[in-house]
């Protein structure tokens, strides 16, 4: 069975290379996409090469309504809204965006589950980002002391990173990291300690030369052990992550959040990930 697919963001970094990799595959089809300052356009015209009969549109919702799922790639502030007006025309959502909260996501998860469709959402959607947190959480339970450092460019709107955020996420659903000090009673300037998202200090670096990186740093007494992933400079890395949660989310109902948790699951399509 042909997938239908709209990716929302397709003229962005990784939006373009997730489009790319549709056109190219055998089981998925390219129907449409969504780019606002570029509706009404050809896709391959917005990329500035020939038409590839990719048409772009304006409004999410008649984009959804005419395919089987939606990939989104846009912005902190755009996605939520997104996801929820795919849903509602009918379509289950692939979402790449980071920047929604835990709430938002109680939120999706709901609306995915009263209209009995799938969504799949990551902070990174690369292979090798999602091994990464898995070996993160089979490590917590052991080794509880631990901080998150998150690096990434320069002008990246959000903090944490998606990833650092659902890594942060994932192992406090373990429990809490202990603390020799209470972070209030930090002399000095206790911001400086980071910010608590799920009982993890998690410490944002934004400088030019990184892309994404996320360091989680484990410890004891005269020892550590550090799990880090370094995304490179192009998107390639997260288009194989997300085309396989296009071809998982059209057989789930609610939400999944993480690809380590999609690729850990027991299911047919883990042989097609083409």
């Amino acid at each position: 069975m042909t997938i239908r697919v709209c990716v929302v963001g397709a003229t962005g970094w990784t939006g373009s290379a997730v489009a790319r990799g549709i056109l190219a595959s055998d089981d998925l089809e390219l129907v449409n996409a969504v780019t606002r300052s570029s509706a009404g356009l050809d896709l391959g015209v917005a990329w500035g090469e020939n038409e590839i009969g990719v048409p772009i549109l304006g409004d999410v919702g008649s984009a959804a309504a005419a395919v089987d799922v939606v990939v989104d790639y846009t912005s902190a502030t755009a996605t939520k809204a997104v996801v929820v007006e795919a849903l509602a025309s009918g379509a289950g959502v692939v979402v790449g965006s980071s920047g929604m909260s835990g709430t938002d996501y109680n939120e999706i998860d709901a609306l995915a589950r009263e209209c009995e469709l799938g969504v799949v959402a990551a902070g990174n959607f690369s292979v090798t980002a999602a091994m990464a947190k898995a070996a993160a959480t089979l490590v917590a339970p052991f080794l509880p002391h631990r901080e998150i450092i998150d690096f990434a460019s320069f002008s990246k709107p959000d903090s944490p990173s998606g990833t650092a955020r659902e890594l942060a996420e994932a192992l406090g659903d373990i429990g809490a990291a202990p603390l020799a000090r209470p972070i209030a009673d930090t002399v000095g300037h206790p911001e400086a300690r980071g910010a608590d998202i799920g009982g993890t200090q998690v410490h944002s670096v934004r400088l030019p030369g990184f892309v994404v990186s996320t360091e989680v740093v484990f410890a004891r007494e005269d020892e550590r052990l550090v799990i880090r992933h370094d995304a490179g400079g192009t998107a390639e890395p997260y288009v194989a992550g997300t085309l396989l949660a296009v071809r998982a989310v059209t057989e789930l109902v609610g939400l999944v959040r993480g690809l380590d948790t999609l690729l850990l699951r027991e299911t047919p399509w883990r042989t097609n990930e083409g």
